[in-house]
């Protein structure tokens, strides 16, 4: 098991669930909605955790694998808190398929 790539991911979802803490309590508002926070940052951190663990699924045979794999279990992770909150931040939804193509190319580059 490479335990690196499944720290450095995890680390990267949670500092960029930070952001999302930022640009959703910017969007939405802080107060009243710290739940509503606090699950997207955990939601970066579990699309961490299963990027992490990943690291054999190959979709494409090229170095650019870390593109469709880190965009593919972005969605499907955002996917759950964009359901489960009854669509209630789109952007966020959105980012998420880019902070998994981040969270891939750190992981797989640095690992």
């Amino acid at each position: 098991m490479r335990s690196k790539r499944i720290i450095l991911s995890v680390m990267m979802g949670a500092v960029l669930g930070v952001l999302c803490i930022v640009g959703v309590g910017t969007r939405i508002g802080y107060g009243g909605n710290e739940l509503f926070l606090f699950a997207m940052w955990y939601n970066r951190i579990v699309m961490g955790l299963l990027i992490g663990l990943a690291y054999d699924v190959k979709i494409i045979d090229t170095d650019k694998n870390f593109i469709l794999r880190g965009s593919l279990l972005g969605l499907i992770v955002s996917s759950a808190i964009t359901f489960t909150s009854g669509f209630r931040d789109w952007p966020s939804f959105f980012a998420g398929i880019g902070y998994g193509v981040i969270i891939d190319f750190v992981a797989t580059r640095f690992e």
